[in-house]
């Protein structure tokens, strides 16, 4: 069996890793891999400590990891329609060009 500690070593992880791309990166698209990591990590947490709680009865754990992934699936749509069309009128997607959303 595998212990807690070690889930919590991987999302750790792979939240800092999320966390690097969405604060080091230049591009829209790598920003917004980064925030779906961080949001990965933290379904990670919430099914281990579910897992290793003592009622298994209570789904609470697997309820919130559904509703994150919802999120994060709405949040994948949006933030890509939204880099499409600035895209579309700048011709760029790096965030460092893009000061203002007019003109």
């Amino acid at each position: 069996m595998v212990p807690l500690t070690w889930y919590l070593i991987v999302a750790a992880f792979l939240f800092a890793c999320g966390l690097y791309g969405a604060l080091a990166r230049r591009n829209a698209i790598a920003i917004l891999m980064g925030v779906e990591l961080m949001l990965n990590a933290a379904n990670i947490n919430l099914v281990a400590f579910w897992r290793f709680s003592d009622t298994f009865a209570d789904l609470s754990g697997q309820v919130f990891a559904i509703f994150i992934i919802a999120l994060a699936a709405a949040e994948a749509a949006v933030g890509l329609a939204l880099i499409i069309s600035v895209y579309r009128a700048r011709k760029t997607v790096n965030v460092e060009e893009l000061k203002s959303l007019s003109g």
